[in-house]
């Protein structure tokens, strides 16, 4: 991409082969309009009624329905009950028609709805008919019944459509990121990093092998507790169970190797190595897994690096861990603090930056994405992106005076 400004509003993200956007990709955008179009049309219909009228209209078609549904048995037929049921309901209809206001648009219904029941006796049929003429004033419930429905659906439109802007923003990002890779120097020496991080993870991995082979397990998880201090050593600390046994069990004198071993061992063979053959079997062999995928992992330097102060920190994070094992002297010919520094002074190298951000592009960015940018594919998405994301703001800032 040739325009720097743009890039340079946008940073960050990792590249992928993948792109979320283009100009078919809009189904936020068409969910969003459908849901401003489905507001409004509710609207308009309300207003064109009047707010009141329908709050009016609604709770009295509420009310007369109640009533005809609490009377349909009750108020029907002969006898003492019945007519006392009839006298009150006939009553009660009665005053609600009498309390609305007659210019209400749908006010004959309720009258003819009255009409089917101002009878000296009831029958079923009536309160079917009181009913049937009841109906045109349902639709000042229907409607407030859609406001509700139409509002929800543009909660859920809005949040769909914000949703998207924050992943057109991240994929923004990451176009801009892989342009700004592709851009690299590829032909870079960065075996001039690659080398010292190269030593010093094998010179680690070794060291972190024969510290489990050398030293207790009850040392070895000294180790990994004392790791939670340091969060960019993410080791996986044990289980409160096997740590307990470890801490306060004699067994846990015994290196992890060992420990492994004892966990084949019958009952019987058990025995003549430690003082609770159950609780060993009990406690170790349940965690084999977590016993067997120990290792230097977290203290390595991933590849391709971090970029420089970033990476000062991980040594930094690594160096009193590495130091413990070093001072267990387990691997006598390497210096894992020495190799720590060295690693940290290339950082200040002028061209650690370069060679940093060349290794990077090296592992990030594919020969096909490269060619996606060389061919203008990648170009042609950011624009459609941007499009989307103008066309999505647009139609949110119309949604300002629905809410």
């Amino acid at each position: 991409m040739t325009d720097s400004t743009r890039a340079g509003t946008r940073h960050g993200g990792g590249a992928s082969e993948a792109g979320i956007g283009s100009d078919g990709d809009d189904a936020a955008l068409a969910e969003l309009e459908a849901a401003i179009d489905r507001v409004e049309s509710v609207e308009s219909r309300i207003e064109a009624l009047g707010e009141d009228e329908v709050e009016r209209g609604a709770d009295a078609y509420r009310r007369a329905r109640d009533l005809l549904e609490r009377n349909d048995e009750r108020a029907v037929g002969t006898g003492r009950e019945a007519f006392a049921a009839y006298v009150q309901f006939e009553a009660q209809f009665d005053d609600l028609v009498e309390d609305l206001d007659s210019d209400l648009a749908e006010y004959e219904a309720f009258e003819a709805a009255y009409e089917a029941i101002d009878k000296r006796r009831l029958y079923d049929e009536d309160f079917e008919r009181a009913k049937a003429a009841l109906e045109p004033a349902e639709r000042y419930v229907d409607l407030l019944d859609e406001r509700e429905a139409a509002a929800a659906d543009l909660y859920e439109a809005r949040t769909a459509a914000n949703r998207r802007l924050g992943e057109i923003a991240d994929e923004l990002d990451r176009l801009d990121r892989l342009e700004e890779l592709a851009a690299v120097d590829l032909d870079a020496p960065v075996d001039r990093i690659r080398e010292p991080i190269e030593a010093y993870n094998d010179a680690v991995e070794a060291a972190f092998s024969a510290f489990l082979s050398s030293v207790s397990a009850r040392e070895v998880f000294a180790l990994l507790e004392r790791s939670r201090l340091y969060p960019l050593v993410d080791f996986d600390r044990p289980p409160a169970d096997l740590r307990a046994f470890v801490e306060t069990n004699s067994a846990g004198e015994s290196t992890i190797p060992e420990l492994l071993e004892y966990a084949e061992y019958s009952r019987s063979k058990l025995a003549h190595h430690v003082d609770d053959p159950d609780e060993l079997k009990r406690q170790v062999a349940t965690q084999q897994t977590y016993l067997r995928r120990l290792d230097a992992g977290p203290l390595t330097i991933p590849w391709p690096p971090a970029p420089a102060a970033e990476l000062r920190y991980q040594v930094r994070e690594r160096r009193p861990l590495v130091g413990r094992i070093d001072d267990a002297a387990v691997a006598p010919d390497v210096d894992l603090r020495e190799s720590l520094r060295g690693l940290a002074q290339l950082t200040y190298d002028d061209a650690y930056d370069r060679l940093q951000t060349a290794a990077t592009a090296r592992e990030e960015v594919s020969d096909r994405e490269r060619e996606r940018i060389e061919d203008g594919r990648v170009e042609d998405e950011i624009d459609a992106l941007e499009r989307e994301r103008e066309r999505l703001e647009d139609a949110l800032e119309r949604t300002d005076d629905l809410t």
